[in-house]
């Protein structure tokens, strides 16, 4: 079981939808997906077709401890298991001012779901994929600390990402104190146009700077992406054959290649 964070400071990259349609890939190639959605607006919920505002229970019980993070999981229409999130969430920061440990709350129910499934008690994920808000608050610090599998950055090829994305990086380092285990999955661009001469010089710089950590699958910008969340369903189900799909399909492919090396170089 892989714990990924999808993680952007900066706003309208992409990232709940790489975190929808990332997590539609993964269990279109057979793996067992949960998708937790950390972000108080819920777009990841919706978009994966659970109605946000009729939830039985959200993340938002997990972290104030009135649930476990087994009672709270739903299925979704596509088949993959999704936690749920809204407005519930909001204020989190403030009703857990004064306890102690609540950085940590994720990554103790992250723990405990990991426990029950080596029991047989539970499902047994192959992959968490946690959707983060576009900010630095206490829900991202809790996903980043949950994290095993690393994040995977997504990245809009346009010149205020770079430097949202030097902030992130240097985020990322301060924690690794805490979780030794936080690291850079990989960057993924997305929204991207080719015809866009900035966008093709801001590819060329991340590829210099980040090398290997960059995924070779591309995410264009692409109608049926946009148009998906609004019919409650990632894009693989929307329209199977866009190029959207077909881009996270490969991403999905790029990042369970990334765990079969680890095993190897584990091995």
């Amino acid at each position: 079981m892989e714990i990924i964070a999808i993680a952007n400071q900066k706003g309208g990259v992409g990232k709940t939808t790489t975190a929808v349609n990332l997590t539609a890939g993964l269990h279109a190639e057979g793996q067992r997906v949960l998708l937790i959605d950390l972000d108080p607006q819920g777009n990841a919920t919706s978009g994966a077709g659970l109605e946000k505002r009729e939830l039985p229970a959200s993340i938002a019980d997990v972290m104030l401890g009135e649930a476990g993070l087994i009672e709270v999981i739903q299925a979704s229409p596509s088949g993959f298991d999704v936690v749920g999130a809204n407005g519930d969430l909001s204020g989190i920061d403030i009703a857990l001012m004064g306890q102690v440990d609540t950085h940590l709350i994720l990554a103790n129910a992250v723990a405990t779901l990991k426990d029950q499934a080596q029991k047989d008690e539970v499902k047994n994920y192959d992959y968490v994929i946690i959707d983060c808000a576009p900010s630095l608050n206490l829900l991202t610090i809790n996903a980043m600390l949950a994290t095993d599998g690393g994040v995977i950055i997504p990245m809009q090829c346009e010149y205020y990402a770079l430097e949202g994305l030097a902030d992130l990086s240097q985020t990322i380092e301060r924690l690794q104190e805490l979780n030794e285990e936080l690291h850079i999955r990989g960057v993924v661009r997305t929204l991207f146009d080719a015809r866009n001469t900035l966008a093709n010089d801001v590819s060329a710089e991340l590829e210099t700077h980040f090398g290997k950590l960059m995924y070779h699958t591309i995410i264009p910008r692409n109608v049926r992406l946009a148009e998906a969340p609004a019919h409650g369903m990632p894009v693989l189900d929307y329209e199977s054959t866009s190029k959207g799909a077909q881009a996270y399909r490969k991403l999905a492919d790029e990042v369970i290649e990334q765990s079969r090396q680890l095993t190897l170089d584990l091995e």
